[in-house]
């Protein structure tokens, strides 16, 4: 899934113009790009958690030709998911276990 097909089911459920789903779409990754840049927490309650962890310093390998490659100490973001999310089993076509938007048409 690419963030197109995110405007597509945006406005398809709630309605809107594609261009206003673009534009909130584009502002919720923009909120959340800025949040994590500052090292904060995301908690997306019955989905999940973005968190901003320290990444250590360490040794890796050029895949191609086996060479060391230094890595430097920095910071990577992780992603633990919800209950509900985990508790999805896979079922990945099944609207029945999807939250309901208000005014939501299907």
């Amino acid at each position: 899934m690419i963030k197109l097909d995110i405007v597509n089911r945006v406005a398809d459920r709630t309605g809107v113009p594609k261009m206003k789903a673009e534009q909130a779409v584009e502002a919720l990754f923009h909120s959340m790009k800025e949040a994590l840049m500052r090292g904060e927490r995301i908690e997306l309650r019955g989905f999940g958690v973005f968190v901003v962890k320290p990444r250590k310093r360490g040794v890796g390998r050029n895949p191609r030709t086996g060479e060391e490659v230094a890595i430097p100490q920095g910071k990577t973001i992780r992603f633990k998911p919800g209950k509900e999310l985990q508790a999805h089993d896979g079922d990945t076509e099944s609207n029945e276990s999807l939250p309901r938007l208000p005014d939501a048409t299907y």
